[in-house]
C-alpha cells in the first residue's frame, strides 16, 4: 500500500508548476518550435497518419512500412546473386571460372572433374560461411522484432502485439522500462500533467533523463477505456534522420494543435521514472529516426585481404608470362624443328594441300597445326594458362575462410575473455576480419556505457576550504611504489594565520622503504559497506561527524544545498527494511547527491507540490528533526545556463536562494564577501579535476521578503509572455536573483569507469595506438572522463574548439568558417612550435564546431591538427558526426580504424568502421547486431587486440606467404618440364596428383599453422605491448617478404627439377639398367616437392603441438599412402601409375636418396637466411623466444635481462595511466627538490645558523 500510495502520489505532482522556464522543461531552440502551418503539405511536409485508425494506411497514398527492421546482409533473392558477386570479385576464383569454363571446350590439358570440383568446392564453403553468418544476425533481428507492445485493438482494448506487426496509427500503451517499439506522438502519461521521463542513451548517448509532455488537449486520454472512441489526424513532415526536430500539427476534436519535439517518443529509447505512456506510432520500420540515423551492413575486407589480391595480380602476371614464353615457344618449334620430327607426323606446309579430306582429318591437331601457327599460338597459349594455373592458389581462400572460422572459435572460447558478472563472453561475429585487429592503429570510442557503467559515485567534496574524502589515487599509488618512497597524506596550511580551515594534501617522502603490501593495506583501510552511489570513505563527515566542525553553520548550509537542489523524487521500500529511501531524477549526480546527503543526516523525505521535507539531524538537540521547506521557485539547469537554482523558504519565513552549478558560473556571481573559500576550493577543484571527477559547485543566498516579492512579479511577468522574447526575459530575471552568492564549496562524483578501463588504455597506448573519444555528452563530463581514464593529463596543454558567442549568434557559415579555421591554424602552429617538448597535446572540440571542421574545405585542416594530437574528445556529437568523422580519419590517415560503442548511436561509426565493436551491456543490442565483434566490457578489448589481434595477424600473414611458396614451388616445375620437352604439351604428374597437391597433401600443414601458431604467449603479449607494433608496421606481410617468398619458390622449383632431371636422366634407377620414365620421373619429382613444402613449414612454425606434428608428418606420410592406393587400382583408374612405387621407384634406393638431397638444398637458402637474420637482425619476437629457451629451465621472468629488455620494450607513451605516472613522479620530484629547496633555505636564514657561521671560533 506504501508503494501504492507513493507512485499515486508521485503521479499527481503537475511539473509543469514547478519548471520556470519555457514548455515547461527547457527554453525551444529555434528548431524545436512549432512548425508554421504554411510548411504542412508542402514537400517534406507530407506525411498523414490516421490516429487509432491503422486500416487506413494498407492502401496508398497513406500507406506506409510496417515496423519490421534487418540487419542483414542478404535475403531469400539476394543471396544467391549477391554472394556470388562476392566470390568471384576475388581474382583468384574468376581466373578458376575462366579456367572452368575453358575446360568444358577441351582446352584443358586436364579433365573437367578436376577443375570444376576444386572451384565448387571452394567458393560453397566460403558462401555457407556467409550464410551462417548473416543467420545469426537475421535471428537477433528476430528477437528484436518479436518483442511485444501493449496495443489497441477496439473498444479500449489493449492487447499484446508484436513490434514487427505494429502500423502507422496504432495506439500503443508503453510501461515503464520499456522500450519504445516505433517514433510514437505521445498523448498521456501516468502524471496528470502527461509528462514523461525518456532515457535516450542509446540514441545521443547521454545519460541525464529527457522530459518529454504531451498536449494539453489529449490529457483527457490516461485510461484504456478512453481510446474506444479516439481519432485524430497528424500531418506531419516525412521521414528523416534529425533526431532533434519534428514538425507538424493535430486535428483533434476539429481543434488543430502545433506539435514540437516535445511530443515525439524515438524508438530505441526507453521510458523511465514514469509508470506508463500512451502513443500512437507516427513513424514505424526504416522510417524511424533511429533506423534512418543507421546504415546497411557492408562488406568488410581486412587489409592483407585486399593485399592478397595484388598478389594474385603478381602470380597471374607471372603466369601469363610463363605462359607467352610456351605460346612463342610451341610456336617457334612448331614452324622450324617439329615438322622434321617423323615420330609427331605432322604435315609439312607443302604437302598439307595435297592430303585428302581423310588425311586432312587425321593431321587435324589445332593445337600442333604447321598451316596456322597462330591459331596454334592461341590455342597454346590458353592450355597454358589452364595448366600453370597452380601457380594461383585456389585453395588459399577456402583454407583461409577455415582457418578463419577456427580462429574464431579459439577467440570465443577464450576463458580469459569472458565476463563472470554479466556472463557473457566475447563473440567475434564475423570470421573476415581477424587479422585486421592485429593492424588496428586508431580506435574511436563512445563514452556513456563504453567506458563507464552508467553509474555515479559520490566521492569527495570541498567544504568551507577543507577537502573531504581525500584517498590516495591510483596514480599517486604507482608513482610512489616505482620511486620506492612511502606517501603519507598530510594536512597543512596554506596560510599561517587559519590553518584548522583551509588546508590541502601535499606530498612528503620518506627515506623508508615502500612496498605493494603496505600500499594495499592503506587503501584496505577505506573498505567498508558498500552503498550504491556513494564511494565516500571520511571520519571527519561520516557518522555525523561533521558536528564537530568549526564551521558548522556553512557545512550544513552545504548539506541542505544537496538535499533541495534537485528535481529528485524519493521512492519507499515495498517492504520497509531499512530507513534509507532510493531516488529517481532527470541525471544520475541529482541520484548521488540525494543518497551522499541521506547518508550525512540529511533525508530529503517527500515534496509535495510547493513544499520539499527533510529529515535533518539537528546538531544542537543530537536528535533528527523534520523540517518543511516551502519551494517558491526553481529555475532549472539547462547546457546553456550551466546552473540550477530552487528558491525555498524555511519555517522561520527565511527564503534562500540555493544554487549548483558549474564553478566557473558560480564563480562569477559570488558576492565579495562570498568568497572567503574561493582559493583553497579552486585548488581541490584542479585535484579532482585531475582525478577525472565531475564537479559542482554550491552557493547560496539569503533574500529579503520584499527583494524576493519585487523579483518575484518581474519573474512571473516573464513566464506569462508569449513569443520569442520569452526565453531571453525569463534568462534577465534568472540573472537578477542569481547574483551575490556565497560559496559554500564543490562536489566530486565520478562516473564510474568500467572495470579495467584505465589499464586497458594504458596497456594499448603501450602497444602505439591513439584512442578517440567520440560521446553525445557535454564538454564538462566528456573532459571529467578523459582524465578519469588517463587520456587527458593535467601537464596536457589542452586545445578547444568552439564557436565563439558572436560567430555562433550570427549564424553565418562563412563567419563560423573563419572562426573555427583560425582557431585551427593558431593551435597547429603551437603543436608545430613545440613538438619536441615533453607535454603533450589534447584537442577538445564540440558537436557545433566539428559541424564546421568537417566540412569540405576546413576537415583537412581539422584532421591534420587532430592526428599531431596525443588524445581527441569529440563532445555533443550526434550519430551521423560519429560516422562521418570515422570515415574521414579512416581516409585521411589510412590507417585501420576500430570503432567501440554500446548504443544505437554508435552503430553508424560501428558500420563505418575498418573494425566495429560493439559492448552488450544493457541498453539493447543494436551496436551488438551492427559489430563484427562483440565484448561484454572495454577491458576485453586489451586481449582481443595484443594477444588474439597479435596472433590472428600473424598467423594469416605467413600462411599466405607459405601459399604462395608451396605453389610457385610447384606450378613452375610444369613450365620447367615444357622448356625440357622444347613444348610438347606433355604434363608432368598424373591429374589426381594435381588434384590432391592443394586438397590433401599440403592442406592440413597450413590449417594448422593458421589456427595454432604463435610466435609467444599470451602473457608475454601482454608483458610486452610494443609486439603490436609489428601488425600496423606491416612487418610480416611486407612487399620485401612477399616477393622473397616468391623468390624463395623459384628457387625450390629450380633445385627440385634440375636435380631430378640431371640426376636421373643419365642414371638407371634399378639394377637391371632401366632409367626414369615420365611417370616415374613425375612420381619422384612430386615427392620431392611434398618433403619440401612440408619441412618449410615446420621451419617456419614457431610453436609446435601435437596437432602440428601429426599435421606435417602425416601429410608426407598421406603421400605414400594415396600414392599405394592409387597405384593398386586397376589400370582403367589409376592408368600409368599403377603400382608406380610397389614396382617403378620405391625399391630404387636412388629414389631415398634423391629425396634427401633435394630436401636439404632447397631448404638451404632459407635456413642460411634465418641464421643471419637471428644472429644479426634479430626482430623483437626472436629475441624473447631465445631468451625463453636460454632460461627455460629457471623462472626467465625473475632473470636480469629478461627484465632489462622488458624496461627497454616500454614505449614512452603520451596517454595512458603509466603516461601520468611519469608526469606525477616529475611532479613528484620537482615538489621534493623544493620542498629541500625551501628547508635549506630557512635553515640558512635562521638566526641559529647565522650566529654559527659568523661566530669567531668557526
Amino acid at each position: 500500500m506504501a508503494a501504492a500510495s507513493s507512485r499515486k502520489r508521485k503521479g499527481k505532482i503537475r511539473w509543469s508548476k514547478v519548471y520556470s522556464f519555457a514548455a515547461c522543461f527547457r527554453p525551444l531552440t529555434s528548431e524545436e518550435r512549432p512548425a508554421a502551418p504554411e510548411l504542412i503539405g508542402q514537400p517534406g511536409f507530407s506525411r498523414v497518419v490516421f490516429c487509432n485508425e491503422p486500416h487506413l494506411h494498407k492502401r496508398k497514398p497513406y500507406k506506409y512500412p510496417y515496423n519490421y527492421i534487418s540487419t542483414t546482409k542478404y535475403n531469400v533473392l539476394t543471396f544467391l546473386p549477391r554472394a556470388l558477386f562476392e566470390q568471384f570479385r576475388r581474382v583468384a576464383n574468376f581466373y578458376f571460372l575462366l579456367a572452368a569454363i575453358f575446360s568444358l571446350f577441351s582446352l584443358a590439358p586436364f579433365s573437367r572433374a578436376s577443375l570444376i570440383a576444386p572451384l565448387v568446392f571452394v567458393v560453397g564453403i566460403s558462401m555457407l560461411k556467409e550464410a551462417v553468418e548473416d543467420w545469426h544476425r537475421f535471428l537477433q533481428d528476430l528477437d528484436v522484432n518479436n518483442r511485444t507492445v501493449k496495443t489497441h485493438i477496439s473498444n479500449g482494448v489493449f492487447v499484446d502485439k508484436l513490434w514487427k506487426e505494429l502500423r502507422v496509427g496504432d495506439v500503443v500503451k508503453v510501461n515503464k522500462g520499456e522500450y519504445f517499439p516505433s517514433d510514437l506522438l505521445l498523448l498521456s502519461s501516468s502524471y496528470e500533467d502527461g509528462v514523461c521521463y525518456v532515457e535516450t542513451m542509446n540514441l545521443d548517448g547521454e545519460t541525464n533523463l529527457k522530459i518529454k509532455r504531451c498536449l494539453e488537449a489529449s490529457l483527457c486520454l490516461n485510461e484504456d477505456n478512453e481510446f474506444s472512441k479516439f481519432k485524430a489526424t497528424v500531418h506531419c513532415e516525412d521521414p528523416n534522420p534529425n533526431l532533434y526536430t519534428f514538425v507538424g500539427n493535430i486535428e483533434f476534436e476539429k481543434e488543430s494543435y502545433p506539435l514540437s519535439p516535445s511530443q515525439l517518443l524515438l524508438r530505441d529509447s526507453k521510458l523511465r521514472n514514469t509508470d506508463y505512456i500512451y502513443g500512437v506510432v507516427i513513424f514505424s520500420g526504416h522510417d524511424t529516426k533511429a533506423v534512418r540515423n543507421s546504415t546497411r551492413s557492408p562488406s568488410k575486407r581486412s587489409r592483407i585481404e585486399r593485399k592478397m589480391d595484388h598478389i594474385i595480380y603478381i602470380l597471374f602476371s607471372m603466369l601469363v608470362l610463363v605462359s607467352l614464353v610456351s605460346s612463342f615457344g610451341s610456336s617457334l618449334y612448331l614452324r622450324q624443328d617439329m615438322v622434321d620430327w617423323w615420330y609427331l607426323q605432322l604435315p609439312d606446309d607443302n604437302k598439307v594441300n595435297d592430303l585428302d579430306d581423310s588425311n586432312s582429318e587425321k593431321y587435324d591437331d589445332r593445337f600442333f597445326n604447321p598451316s596456322k601457327p597462330v591459331q596454334s599460338a592461341g590455342l597454346q597459349f590458353i592450355r597454358a594458362l589452364i595448366l600453370y594455373g597452380y601457380l594461383i592458389p585456389i585453395s588459399l581462400y577456402v583454407s583461409i575462410e577455415v582457418v578463419k572460422v577456427l580462429q574464431t572459435m579459439l577467440i570465443n572460447k577464450d576463458i580469459e575473455l569472458y565476463d563472470d558478472v554479466t556472463c557473457k563472453s566475447v563473440q567475434a561475429r564475423t570470421s573476415n576480419l581477424n587479422e585486421e585487429l592485429g593492424q588496428v592503429e586508431m580506435i574511436l570510442s563512445d563514452k556513456t556505457g563504453t567506458l563507464t557503467c552508467n553509474q555515479m559515485e559520490f566521492r569527495k567534496c570541498s567544504i568551507a576550504g577543507v577537502s573531504y574524502g581525500g584517498d590516495i589515487t591510483e596514480v599517486d599509488l604507482a608513482a610512489s611504489m616505482r620511486m620506492n618512497a612511502d606517501f603519507e597524506p598530510f594536512e597543512f596550511s596554506i596560510d599561517e594565520t587559519d590553518g584548522a580551515t583551509r588546508s590541502f594534501e601535499p606530498f612528503e617522502f620518506s627515506v623508508s622503504s615502500f612496498s605493494a603490501q603496505n600500499g594495499n593495506a592503506r587503501l584496505a583501510k577505506t573498505e567498508g559497506p558498500v552503498i550504491k552511489g556513494f564511494n565516500f570513505r571520511d571520519d571527519r563527515l561520516t557518522n555525523k561527524n561533521w558536528i564537530h566542525g568549526s564551521n558548522l553553520f556553512d557545512i550544513t548550509m552545504f548539506f541542505r544545498v544537496m538535499a533541495l537542489c534537485h528535481t529528485g523524487i524519493p521512492l519507499e521500500d515495498d517492504n520497509h527494511k531499512t530507513d534509507k529511501l532510493s531516488y529517481e531524477a532527470e541525471s544520475p549526480e541529482e541520484v548521488s547527491f540525494l543518497i551522499a546527503s541521506q547518508e550525512f543526516g540529511f533525508q530529503f523525505c517527500r515534496r509535495t507540490q510547493s513544499l520539499m521535507v527533510l529529515k535533518e539531524f539537528d546538531p544542537s538537540s543530537m536528535k533528527e528533526v523534520e523540517r518543511e521547506y516551502k519551494l517558491l521557485n526553481l529555475l532549472e539547469f539547462s547546457s546553456s545556463r550551466k546552473r540550477m537554482s530552487v528558491i525555498v523558504s524555511n519555517e522561520d519565513g527565511q527564503i534562500f536562494l540555493l544554487c549548483k552549478g558549474a564553478d566557473s558560473i558560480i564563480f562569477d556571481r559570488l558576492a565579495n564577501n562570498g568568497r572567503a573559500y574561493e582559493q583553497a576550493t579552486t585548488m581541490h577543484l584542479s585535484s579532482y579535476a585531475e582525478d577525472g571527477l565531475r564537479t559542482l559547485a554550491f552557493a547560496y543566498r539569503t533574500i529579503e521578503a520584499a527583494e524576493y516579492e519585487s523579483w518575484n512579479t518581474i519573474f512571473t511577468l516573464a513566464k506569462a509572455t508569449v513569443g520569442p522574447e520569452r526565453e531571453e526575459l525569463l534568462e534577465q530575471a534568472s540573472e537578477m536573483i542569481e547574483k551575490d552568492l556565497i560559496l559554500l564549496g564543490v562536489v566530486a562524483v565520478e562516473d564510474k569507469l568500467q572495470k579495467g578501463v584505465p589499464e586497458c588504455i594504458d596497456k594499448l597506448a603501450q602497444a602505439g595506438l591513439k584512442i578517440w573519444l567520440l560521446t553525445g555528452d557535454k564538454r564538462e563530463t566528456a573532459i571529467n572522463i578523459g582524465f578519469a581514464c588517463s587520456l587527458l593529463r593535467q601537464d596536457m596543454k589542452q586545445f578547444h574548439l568552439s564557436l565563439s558567442r558572436d560567430a555562433e549568434s550570427n549564424n553565418q557559415v562563412k563567419d563560423m568558417k573563419e572562426d573555427i579555421l583560425q582557431q585551427i591554424e593558431s593551435s597547429y602552429k603551437m603543436v608545430c612550435e613545440e613538438r619536441n617538448k615533453e607535454a603533450p597535446f589534447g584537442l577538445v572540440i564540440d558537436g557545433k564546431a566539428l559541424e564546421i571542421a568537417l566540412r569540405g574545405d576546413v576537415k583537412d585542416e581539422f584532421l591534420q591538427l587532430a592526428v599531431n594530437c596525443a588524445s581527441v574528445i569529440c563532445c555533443r556529437v550526434s550519430p551521423k558526426q560519429k560516422a562521418l568523422i570515422t570515415g574521414l580519419v579512416k581516409q585521411y590517415t589510412g590507417k585501420t580504424t576500430l570503432a567501440i560503442g554500446d548504443g544505437a548511436n554508435d552503430v553508424g561509426m560501428i558500420q563505418e568502421a575498418d573494425i566495429g565493436v560493439g559492448i552488450s551491456g544493457m541498453e539493447g543490442m543494436q551496436a551488438v547486431m551492427a559489430s563484427d565483434f562483440s565484448l561484454p566490457q572495454f577491458r576485453f578489448l586489451e586481449r582481443l587486440l595484443i594477444v588474439h589481434g597479435h596472433w590472428c595477424y600473424q598467423r594469416i600473414s605467413k600462411m599466405v606467404l607459405y601459399f604462395v611458396y608451396k605453389n610457385v614451388a610447384f606450378g613452375l616445375t610444369l613450365f620447367y618440364y615444357e622448356l625440357y620437352t622444347s613444348f610438347s604439351g606433355e604434363v608432368l604428374y598424373d591429374d589426381w596428383y594435381m588434384t590432391m597437391f592443394n586438397v590433401m597433401l599440403t592442406s592440413l600443414p597450413v590449417i594448422a599453422l593458421g589456427v595454432l601458431e604463435q610466435d609467444v604467449s599470451s602473457d608475454i603479449c601482454l608483458q610486452f605491448p610494443a609486439l603490436y607494433q609489428q601488425g600496423p608496421r606491416n612487418v610480416h606481410f611486407s612487399w620485401s617478404r612477399i616477393i622473397g617468398w616468391i623468390l624463395n619458390g623459384v628457387v625450390s622449383s629450380l633445385v627440385i627439377f634440375l636435380a631430378n632431371i640431371y640426376i636421373l636422366s643419365p642414371t638407371a634407377m634399378r639394377e637391371n639398367g632401366f632409367v626414369a620414365d615420365i611417370d616415374s620421373l613425375g612420381a619422384i619429382t612430386y615427392t620431392c616437392i611434398i618433403w619440401t613444402v612440408n619441412c618449410q613449414i615446420a621451419l617456419i612454425t614457431s610453436h609446435f603441438t601435437w596437432i602440428q606434428h601429426l599435421s606435417i608428418w602425416g601429410s608426407i606420410l598421406l603421400w605414400y599412402i594415396f600414392l599405394l592406393v592409387y597405384g593398386a587400382l586397376p589400370p582403367n583408374f589409376s592408368g600409368n601409375a599403377f603400382q608406380v612405387l610397389v614396382e617403378g621407384i620405391g625399391p630404387a634406393p636412388l629414389y631415398w636418396m634423391i629425396t634427401v638431397l633435394v630436401v636439404v638444398v632447397s631448404l638451404l637458402p632459407y635456413f642460411i637466411h634465418i641464421v643471419i637474420q637471428r644472429s644479426y637482425f634479430p626482430m623483437d619476437d626472436h629475441i624473447i623466444q631465445e631468451m625463453e629457451q636460454c632460461y627455460k629451465k629457471y623462472d626467465v621472468r625473475d632473470n636480469e635481462m629478461w627484465v632489462r629488455e622488458q624496461r627497454n620494450s616500454q614505449r614512452s607513451t603520451r596517454i595512458g595511466f603509466s603516461a601520468r605516472v611519469d608526469a606525477k613522479i616529475l611532479s613528484f620530484n620537482q615538489q621534493l627538490q623544493q620542498k629541500k629547496l625551501s628547508i635549506y633555505r630557512s635553515v640558512t636564514n635562521s638566526p641559529i645558523y647565522r650566529s654559527i657561521t659568523t661566530s669567531p671560533f668557526s
